[in-house]
């Protein structure tokens, strides 16, 4: 039972008000703007995008200043925003293979067709403040050209690819991997559904794409650590743009309508085999929005960990068990469910003391006789 808050309507006005002056901070400082946010935080940016389900970086940008850094707190606020939105159709399925590529890696093969494209990483960085941030600075600029350049010709010539092969690919073509089933089938749609299980494996990855990163994360370090039955390696990692199609009625062929950056994984598990499965390689599967990598692998390794009846393995790890992933990994669901102790709960409280002391009179009462 919640108690209905009378007369707080003061208190409430002044809290916002005041709420609005910690997030301008001291008024001597120069405002942050909303662009500045989107290039400069883009990592931040691309988070909120991600879990809240909406593709656009002005928004998502505002959503971040709006909550003072709260990423959490952002994401709500967009997802929010996102239900008041007109829906025009569905567009294509989009063509990852197709991705023109920034960053494109395997950990599972040294020589890849197209090479390995490093791109924008802290991989290789030391992690050390750098205090020459403190101070403005202009930093090197690189043509499109230069960060799309993926292997070396036979001549050691540089070789522009601006689309590489996906690496999976050649297992799939040797017959040790699998290929993905199903998919052809039109999926459901998580953001206008409510979760229900059991989940089909497009239901999952919908939730995983907009999970809580750091969910996701400690789920997947969980099946490393011997809480689940994956071993993987990374197959390979991609983070570009992908153009996205839609078809307009009026015209009955599907039109460019823009592009998205994306990143996606694939990890690659072995698998010794079964009754109804041979010995193979098993897929695990992670794609989301803007550059986000670390989630992209996490979101594969608890893909293949959720697809553990699907292969007869034991389940071991709360990362295998479908109900504990899909209803605890939405941040926006668990922080209002873990916020709303905030909320009036007097008559709650006031039937549990009453409850309590009049337990404590019994065993006082039995003592004494």
């Amino acid at each position: 039972m919640y108690v209905a808050v009378k007369g707080g309507e003061k208190a409430i006005r002044s809290a916002h008000r005041l709420m609005a002056e910690k997030r301008r901070g001291n008024t001597e400082v120069p405002e942050v703007e909303i662009e500045q946010i989107r290039e400069q935080l883009s990592l931040a940016v691309d988070r909120v995008m991600a879990e809240g389900s909406l593709y656009d970086r002005d928004l998502a940008a505002l959503a971040v200043k709006q909550a003072r850094g709260d990423l959490v707190e952002a994401v709500f606020l967009l997802r929010a925003y996102r239900t008041t939105l007109p829906r025009f159709g569905n567009s294509q399925p989009m063509d990852t293979a197709a991705m023109h590529v920034r960053r494109r890696i395997s950990a599972a093969y040294k020589d890849v067709p197209g090479g390995q494209v490093l791109g924008p990483t802290f991989d290789y960085t030391h992690r050390l403040l750098d205090t020459d941030l403190a101070m403005p600075t202009t930093p090197a600029t690189f043509s499109d050209n230069e960060e799309r350049i993926c292997a070396e010709t036979e001549h050691g010539e540089e070789e522009i690819i601006s689309v590489c092969p996906k690496v999976l690919f050649f297992l799939e073509k040797e017959g040790l991997l699998p290929p993905e089933e199903g998919v052809d089938i039109f999926p459901g749609d998580l953001t206008r559904q409510p979760l229900e299980l059991p989940a089909d494996r497009d239901i999952r990855l919908q939730n995983l794409a907009r999970a809580d990163e750091g969910m996701l994360l400690a789920l997947a370090y969980s099946t490393q650590r011997g809480f689940g039955a994956t071993h993987p390696f990374v197959g390979e990692i991609r983070m570009g743009e992908t153009e996205v199609f839609f078809v307009p009625e009026e015209l009955g062929f599907p039109v460019v309508v823009g592009e998205i950056t994306l990143t996606e994984c694939e990890s690659v598990n072995h698998f010794v085999g079964n009754k109804r499965h041979p010995a193979s390689f098993t897929r695990g599967y992670g794609l989301v929005f803007g550059e986000n990598e670390r989630k992209a692998i996490s979101m594969a390794l608890v893909d293949r960990a959720l697809r553990a009846d699907e292969y007869d393995e034991e389940t071991r790890g709360p990362a295998q068990n479908v109900e504990f992933v899909l209803y605890h990994s939405d941040n926006v669901e668990a922080s209002g469910f873990v916020q709303h102790l905030k909320l009036p709960h007097y008559v709650d409280f006031q039937a549990e003391l009453a409850l309590v002391r009049s337990l404590r009179g019994k065993t006082a009462g039995k003592e004494s006789e």
